[in-house]
């Protein structure tokens, strides 16, 4: 008969065996063990002689290390610290990382800063990009310029003190997210010829000329998303009316889409899209804006403006331009108040303090405005006006409602279902371009403006 204790001893000893097994290896797997510990892909900076905090120019060492660490598909991993380096050039497959908000590399004033060009992957993730403010030259428009890259990923990456732009992306893919862009002698960001870029959750804050620019050489489809970010202390020092100034600018780039983002404190509009055919403009704070706040103009086709909520600005949302073809657009839900009649440069044709403007094949549903000092809606400029469907507002406390054009070749406008509320100039008013030519015509009806359907609009 077998004893308990017996039972549990033999138990005990081949639970012993069973871990000391593995350890049993010959030579040749041990080091085959060890030598896994490269399949994290990294390669450390110091391996490659570079020192954080070190006086010197170190751009030769980085690029070294640079190079060699694409070469062989790997990481280079930098420490905390700063490192003074110029004339860097990415090559395919750069991939570099650093310790978010302490590694600082700083531009040394010769040349360009980072440059790629032709690549069909670069990655930057983890760094601060110092420019010093240093003159760049002339061949680099950017503190980090990339162009023709397939995928660009830049994430959680710092660009501040730029003598240029910040980052300019030159025909690229991929994604800008969750970096900081601030102290730009011109743009934070210019995206021009994207190939399906994304531009989301970054802060974009105190540059001189502009937020962030989406643009094309020539009319045509870009697709860029630009969603979540923050933008705001826009300044337009290089002067104008709207070409400088602008939180996010879009230029002749078809089917962007421009959802969720705070603009606040821009010298010109919040977002101001140009040429910009199947524009979406969603669900976006358009904050103390100097000039208009949302704009669709000149020739695009297609504009989807909803759920904004805009809050100071000479205009709140202008849909304009159809003498340029600028036509097709949808503006639902969106809220807009405490306009103001002074902009930043003298007043010219309607002039300010207008909650929207809107002339050509649109349907207009679902707004609420109030507080705009001239008319809470300018409907059509002089012939400009066709097909316009304006139903289901509600506007109150501004000088008139809607100033509706009622100059001869104006084509058909819908009012109906409306509310107007505190309108002392009237309620809907017709006129001749700039000039108020008519009584309160939702009182005593369109008369003899056969163009014109008004109906059960309500005046409290």
């Amino acid at each position: 008969m077998v004893s308990r204790r017996a039972v549990l001893g033999s138990l005990a000893a081949a639970g012993a065996a069973s871990l000391l097994a593995p350890l049993s290896v010959t030579p040749s797997s041990a080091s085959d063990l060890f030598s896994q510990v490269g399949l994290r892909g990294g390669l450390d900076a110091d391996l490659s002689g570079l020192l954080p905090d070190a006086v010197d120019d170190q751009s030769r060492l980085f690029q070294r290390a640079i190079d060699d660490a694409a070469a062989a598909g790997r990481i280079l991993r930098l420490p905390p610290g700063r490192f003074v380096v110029s004339n860097i050039d990415l090559p395919d497959g750069a991939r570099i990382t650093g310790v978010p908000g302490a590694t600082r590399l700083i531009y040394g004033g010769r040349g360009h800063f980072m440059l790629a060009e032709g690549a069909r992957r670069i990655e930057l993730n983890g760094l601060v990009l110092d420019g010093a403010n240093q003159r760049l030259g002339e061949h680099a428009s950017a503190l980090l310029q990339l162009r023709g890259v397939s995928e660009a990923i830049v994430e959680d990456v710092t660009v501040t003190g730029a003598d240029g732009h910040g980052m300019t992306l030159e025909a690229c893919g991929g994604r800008i997210t969750h970096c900081e862009i601030s102290g730009a002698r011109l743009a934070g960001l210019y995206a021009i010829e994207s190939r399906s870029l994304a531009i989301t959750r970054n802060v974009v804050r105190d540059c001189a000329n502009g937020g962030i620019l989406v643009h094309r050489w020539s009319t045509g489809e870009d697709a860029t998303l630009i969603d979540g970010n923050r933008v705001m202390r826009i300044a337009a020092r290089a002067g104008g009316t709207g070409q400088n100034g602008n939180g996010i600018n879009i230029f002749r780039a078809g089917n962007v889409m421009v959802t969720n983002n705070h603009v606040s404190d821009c010298a010109f509009s919040a977002i101001r899209a140009n040429q910009a055919s199947n524009i979406q403009i969603v669900a976006n704070q358009a904050i103390r804006s100097g000039e208009t706040a949302i704009y669709a103009e000149f020739s695009f086709e297609g504009a989807v403006i909803a759920s904004n909520l805009i809050d100071g600005g000479t205009v709140g949302i202008s849909v304009a331009n159809f003498n340029e073809g600028g036509r097709l657009a949808s503006v639902t839900g969106n809220i807009i108040r405490n306009l103001t009649t002074q902009g930043p440069y003298p007043a010219e044709y309607a002039g300010f303090g207008i909650g929207m403007a809107i002339e050509a094949d649109a349907a207009v549903s679902g707004n609420v405005i109030e507080g705009a000092p001239k008319w809470g809606v300018l409907m059509g400029w002089g012939p400009y006006l066709r097909s316009v469907n304006f139903t289901g507002n509600t506007i109150r406390h501004c000088g008139a409602g809607v100033a509706v054009s009622v100059v001869e070749g104006a084509g058909a406008a819908l009012i109906s279902g409306n509310m107007f509320d505190t309108t002392p100039d009237g309620a809907i008013v017709g006129c001749r371009w700039n000039e108020i030519v008519t009584g309160d015509l939702a009182r005593t009806g369109a008369g003899r403006f056969s163009h014109l359907t008004l109906e059960r609009n309500v005046v409290a």
